[in-house]
């Protein structure tokens, strides 16, 4: 896929194979039940794990190729039927973060006019983004990004 705003290719990234595609149900190989990957997805997730990590760590060192074929749920689901689902999605925060770096680098840096460039990138990113989750009923209607207020937020999580 070209990218968006710069005229290249984009980076290409690993896939998987065209069998494991194909199939719906968990691989007979997997020997954690679902009740035991959901259980391991809570406490990876309430030690500080994003849900990515959750699922890169449960692949690497638990041997789950994919949570969703195993439970039939993806991560966010099983932590939103914990009630202990994030309010803002993972993409969207770390968008976020980006942003509140690159402002902060921009006001110590009046003249960097590169990286003020990739703020309002990243920020219309942001923008629409949230307008795409809005749409989808997962963030509220009246949810603005703003940078104070995200500053608050990533404030909250660190």
């Amino acid at each position: 896929m070209a990218r968006m705003y710069a005229r290249k290719r984009g980076k290409s990234g690993s896939k998987r194979p065209f069998s494991f595609r194909l199939r719906k149900a968990a691989p007979e190989w997997e020997w954690m039940t679902a009740e035991e990957v959901d259980k391991k997805v809570v406490e990876l997730y309430e030690r500080g794990l994003s849900t990515s990590e959750v699922g890169i760590t449960l692949r690497d060192s638990h041997g789950v190729p994919s949570v969703a074929r195993v439970t039939g749920k993806k991560i966010t689901g099983i932590l939103k039927e914990k009630n202990i689902a994030p309010g803002i999605p993972e993409d969207l925060l770390n968008l976020m973060r980006k942003a509140l770096r690159l402002r902060k680098h921009v006001e110590e840096n009046k003249k960097d006019f590169h990286n003020k460039r990739a703020l309002q990138l990243t920020e219309s990113k942001i923008r629409r983004l949230a307008k795409y989750y809005k749409s989808e009923k997962v963030l509220p209607e009246e949810w603005r990004y703003k940078p104070e207020i995200a500053e608050f937020i990533m404030r909250g999580r660190a």
